[in-house]
């Protein structure tokens, strides 16, 4: 099933969305150190501001507020994730990623165009490469139609979609669909953005955790197309 399409997606009613936000805003609000929150604002390059909870805490406060909730289906999912994404403080979002990443097998085909809103709304590498690797990546795992999407998404203007093809593997492993996961680092081998060339050596070298001698061969074919950053990247764990 392709269910490529950009746009924003509209929030989904959910009373369980309801009960979690009216939590989470008052838990986190009442824990924020903004003394904290300066530097870790300023490590994250300005993409948004944040509250200054550390990762345990933030965590913790998050075991608090899901306490006795159920399991969401995909709606709730979608209306939790999607409601984080328009408040301001960056752990918001980090809540919703990590709510994601535990719930996404509950979750459809359908649930792609709210993937590709996330990634692309307010992006950076502390919720794209999450996103990519457990949420896109357990999407498409469980349909492989959806390969087709990631065919578009690989082409994409927006790097941050086209870096989240380029990670949606990252955990397949022996299910890696390698035939795409070359032609997807040769299709971006020219990139002149930092990001790309280093999602593509990340990639590479991630797959040769599974099958070092399938990527060596394939630098060996290609290497004259990447980027230095990329090579080095990929070569790291299996050497030239």
């Amino acid at each position: 099933m392709s269910v490529t399409g950009a746009g924003t997606p509209k929030v989904p009613g959910s009373v369980l969305a309801d009960t979690v936000l009216e939590r989470l805003t008052a838990t986190y609000a009442a824990a924020a150190d903004p003394e904290r929150a300066v530097p870790m604002r300023a490590y994250m390059k300005d993409v948004a501001p944040f509250l200054g909870l550390t990762t345990p805490v933030r965590r913790a406060l998050s075991r608090t507020v899901l306490e006795g909730t159920p399991r969401p289906d995909e709606a709730d999912c979608a209306a939790v994730a999607l409601r984080c994404w328009q408040l301001p403080e960056r752990e918001y979002q980090y809540f919703a990623v990590d709510y994601l990443r535990r719930h996404v097998r509950h979750c459809t085909s359908g649930f792609l165009p709210v993937a590709r809103h996330l990634v692309s709304t307010n992006p950076w590498w502390d919720t794209v490469d999450a996103l990519a690797a457990h949420v896109v990546g357990g999407l498409v795992a469980a349909d492989p139609g959806l390969r087709a999407d990631m065919d578009a998404w690989i082409l994409d203007e927006d790097l941050w979609v086209a870096r989240t093809a380029l990670l949606h593997q990252l955990r397949h492993k022996e299910r890696t669909d390698t035939e795409r996961l070359f032609a997807y680092c040769l299709s971006q081998s020219g990139h002149p953005d930092f990001f790309i060339r280093k999602a593509i050596g990340w990639c590479l070298r991630e797959y040769a955790k599974t099958d070092p001698e399938a990527v060596r061969g394939f630098l060996a074919r290609e290497k004259g197309r990447f980027a230095p950053l990329s090579v080095r990247e990929a070569l790291k764990n299996i050497g030239a």
